[in-house]
């Protein structure tokens, strides 16, 4: 019987070595490499007919959504179990855009017990069958509700105020007017509830900072994190140094 070839794609070397322990408890003789990062995790499963692979989502260099994209771009039949900390929502928003029509996934928590997350990998890769947290449903069912899914340009706007740009800057990065901005901005409001929680004293004027409150919702949705920010923050600075210099975006 050939071997099961699995990646693992995880920087932290005691949770390698759980998942490790893991395979090595199946009948299936398992082939195991792991990356320590998502680019190395691309490499070795570009080399694969068949790419089957765990990942974390979270690492350095690129992240496991990341690393899904650009291998689902060549290989859309891979089969990939995203094994995480977290569910916030940017992640499984930007999942449900990426996720080629048929491709068997799965989405389990590192907080679950051995034996369901055990389960939830062999359902994905030896069974074919998608497994999706039942934590993580509850966020897919919001990042798919109309009424409050963000679109790309609201979720931009989003990440532009996190970083503290004024209307102006934006408006230059994005190659908006400023009523180009404010219309988005107002659209994330919505999307995010703060502008119907908006109300005003004669005495004391607005009762919200409408893009602190903004800021202060998403973080507590998932919808941006300390990692990506850190991450959209290089991309911010590489921008404004070619503003600064005057060579625009």
């Amino acid at each position: 019987m050939t071997d099961v070839h699995i990646v693992i794609a995880e920087d932290n070397p005691r949770d390698f070595e759980f998942l490790e322990q893991l395979l090595k408890g199946w009948e299936e003789a398992c082939q195991i490499d792991r990356a320590p990062n998502g680019m190395a995790a691309l490499e070795m499963a570009l080399q694969q007919e068949q790419p089957l692979l765990i990942s974390d989502i979270q690492m350095p260099e690129m992240n496991g959504i990341e690393l899904a994209r650009n291998l689902w771009q060549r290989k859309p039949e891979a089969r990939i179990v995203f094994w995480s900390q977290f569910k916030d929502e940017m992640y499984v928003r930007t999942l449900s855009r990426i996720v080629p029509p048929e491709t068997v996934y799965g989405y389990i928590l590192k907080s679950n017990p051995r034996d369901r997350i055990m389960s939830a990998i062999r359902t994905v890769l030896l069974e074919e069958q998608c497994w999706i947290d039942p934590e993580v449903r509850k966020v897919q069912g919001r990042a798919g509700h109309s009424q409050t899914a963000l679109s790309d340009i609201e979720f931009e706007a989003l990440l532009d105020i996190s970083l503290g740009l004024t209307d102006n800057l934006i408006a230059q990065r994005r190659y908006l007017s400023r009523r180009g901005v404010q219309s988005r901005l107002n659209s994330l409001y919505t999307k995010l509830g703060v502008d119907q929680e908006q109300f005003h004293t004669e005495k004391y004027g607005d009762a919200f900072n409408l893009r602190n409150r903004a800021v202060a919702v998403a973080l507590r949705r998932g919808l941006i994190n300390a990692f990506e920010l850190e991450h959209e923050e290089k991309d911010f600075q590489a921008w404004l140094k070619r503003f600064k210099s005057g060579r625009g975006a």
